[in-house]
Order: structure tokens, then C-alpha cells, then sequence
């Protein structure tokens, strides 16, 4: 066994991604996909896994027939059985007003899910990678994520799973490459028609001068991760003492709140009510409702939430109609 092949099963092992038994490998031909595909093939024994590779033709590019010849010889060279599925990306994308990208993941997904629960599959592994995580998550701060940006790519999501989450993509290439191992490469990778593949020269750019971006950026969000749990943990305790859920909304102790233990402790309550969680808004109700709870007279309102006024505390809750003014 060569060493990147027993550092990815010491990093599978150690993470327990509790993966074995039948795994349906999502192979497209290109590098990442390929690497993943021969990588779980050999260390097959060593996880007790039952391999069958599922391809997906989106019939989007000319030359997807020849991705999926390449994928039939290389399933023929390694003994795999092989599952394939032309999918109709542009009438669905058309038919529900989605774009290429998202409509070729939702049927591409579809299909992977029905040939898993059709074969009694444990998991669907695909190649995402370290580099797909910093990409990610750089999308998400873009977007104004807040601290949710910083969760490392789940090895385990659903019937996902993503055993290459550490793992550099142009470490998956030198290793095909000492294997003398092919793979397709999809041009439209490098075209800028979607925010990811604009992140990407930029993103190289980063790494130019900072090599080691994407394995600290990993770590940084592992941390990240461990401090969130911890403060979830903390919130947790002062359910039903501090705050808690009540009907369509939450109630609130009346006492000196400060406006970092409300922030979490809002986040928490809104995720669980289903209400939007945007950093930037709970940094501004946060300190408008901390200064309510403390000394407030009277009901109260900030953008659509309404704040009611008890003997005890007050009572958050989402406000019908337009958006009043911050009263």
C-alpha cells in the first residue's frame, strides 16, 4: 500500500465515518472522481467495502459519451459492476427554472439516492475535496454566512459520503499521475459562467502565498466547530430557565442580558423556529433587545419582530404584514 493510500484510510479511520458494506462510488471521469474510485478500491479490503460505480451522463457536452466510455473501461480494468443514467438537465432546469448546475445536481442526486435504495446501498461516495470545502466556504462568506460558514465539510451527510474531505486536489492528480492512471478533464470547470468557478483562479491566487490555505483554513473550522458545540452546549442549559419556545415564539427572563449571550441564544431559537438567522440581523436585534428586556416599558417592535412585555420577561414573535418601524 503506498502512503497517500494508508494516510486517507489513518484519516477515514480516525474521523469514523462508519462506512462498510455496499458503496455506490459517483464517478463523472474526471480527476476527483477517478482518484476517489481507485483509492476506495484498493483499501476495499481494508474497510470491507462492496463497490458498484454510477455514472451520470447530463448531456450537456459534446463529449460526454466519451466520459462515459472512459468510466465503462475503467470499471472493466478495476471488476466493478457499473449503473448509468442519461439525465434530461436542460428540460428540467427549463421546466423549473433552475440553472444548469442546479439542476443537473438535484437529478443527478435523485437518481444517485433511487440506485442506493434500489441495491440497499450504506452510502453514495462522491470526490469532494479539501480545495471544494475553502471554495465553499469562501461562497458563504461572500454571502454573508456568519458562522455558519466555518463548519468543515461533513464526511458524513445522509447517505453522502466525501472520504476525500481532506485531501488536496492536486494531490489526487500526483497520485494518478505515480499510478499512471488517465482521467477526463471538464473545460467547463474553468469557465466563469458560476460563482464557483470564479472563486477558483482567485482562491490560487491566495495560494500562491499562502500554501498551506486550505489544510489551516480545515483546522480553523474544526476549532470553530468545537466552540460552537461548546456554546450550544451553554445555551442549551439555560433553556427553560433564561429563554424558552413557546407557542410561535420565545420567551425571555427579564434580566440583564448581554448582547452576546442573546445573540446565541437567538441563534439557537431561530434555527429551531424556522426564522432567518443572518448574522448581520442578529447583530442588530440583539442589543435592541437586550436593552428591552433589561428596562423596558412598554411593547415594542424592531423590523418584523414584536416584542411583548410581561411581568417576568417578554415575548418575541414574528410580526404579520409589512415590516413596521424600529419603535
Amino acid at each position: 500500500m503506498k502512503r497517500f493510500e494508508s494516510d486517507l484510510l489513518a484519516q477515514i479511520q480516525r474521523r469514523g465515518d462508519g462506512v462498510s458494506g455496499r458503496v455506490l462510488v459517483a464517478c463523472s471521469g474526471g480527476g476527483d472522481s477517478v482518484a476517489l474510485l481507485v483509492l476506495l478500491w484498493t483499501l476495499r479490503k481494508s474497510l470491507g467495502l462492496d463497490l458498484t460505480v454510477a455514472h451520470a451522463d447530463h448531456g450537456l457536452r459534446p463529449e460526454s459519451e466519451e466520459d462515459a466510455h472512459f468510466v465503462r473501461q475503467l470499471c472493466r480494468a478495476l471488476d466493478l459492476d457499473l449503473v448509468e443514467a442519461t439525465l434530461g438537465v436542460r428540460a428540467h432546469a427549463a421546466s423549473r427554472g433552475l440553472g444548469l448546475e442546479m439542476a443537473a445536481r438535484e437529478l443527478r442526486w435523485d437518481w444517485l439516492r433511487q440506485e442506493a435504495g434500489r441495491t440497499a446501498t450504506e452510502a453514495v461516495a462522491t470526490g469532494h475535496t479539501l480545495d471544494d470545502h475553502t471554495e465553499t466556504v469562501f461562497l458563504r462568506l461572500a454571502r454573508g454566512g456568519g458562522l455558519g460558514c466555518l463548519h468543515p465539510l461533513a464526511p458524513r451527510q445522509g447517505p453522502r459520503w466525501s472520504p476525500l474531505a481532506e485531501t488536496r486536489r492536486a494531490d489526487l492528480r500526483a497520485y494518478l499521475t505515480s499510478r499512471n492512471i488517465p482521467w477526463r478533464e471538464d473545460a467547463t470547470n474553468a469557465e466563469p459562467f458560476t460563482a464557483r468557478n470564479r472563486w477558483r483562479p482567485l482562491l490560487e491566487a491566495i495560494r500562491s502565498e499562502a500554501k498551506e490555505l486550505d489544510r489551516h483554513l480545515f483546522e480553523t473550522h474544526l476549532q470553530a466547530e468545537e466552540a460552537e458545540q461548546l456554546a450550544r452546549t451553554l445555551i442549551g442549559t439555560w433553556e427553560g430557565s433564561r429563554w424558552f419556545i413557546r407557542d410561535e415564539g420565545i420567551a425571555f427572563k427579564r434580566e440583564a442580558w448581554s448582547e452576546r449571550d442573546l445573540r446565541w441564544t437567538l441563534e439557537t431559537a431561530f434555527r429551531r423556529l424556522g426564522w432567518p438567522r443572518e448574522a448581520t440581523l442578529l447583530r442588530g436585534l440583539a442589543p435592541w433587545l437586550a436593552k428591552r428586556l433589561f428596562r423596558g416599558r412598554k411593547p415594542s417592535s424592531w423590523g418584523n419582530f414584536h416584542l411583548n412585555l410581561e411581568p417576568d420577561g417578554g415575548y418575541l414573535h414574528l410580526r404579520q404584514g409589512p415590516a413596521p418601524s424600529r419603535t
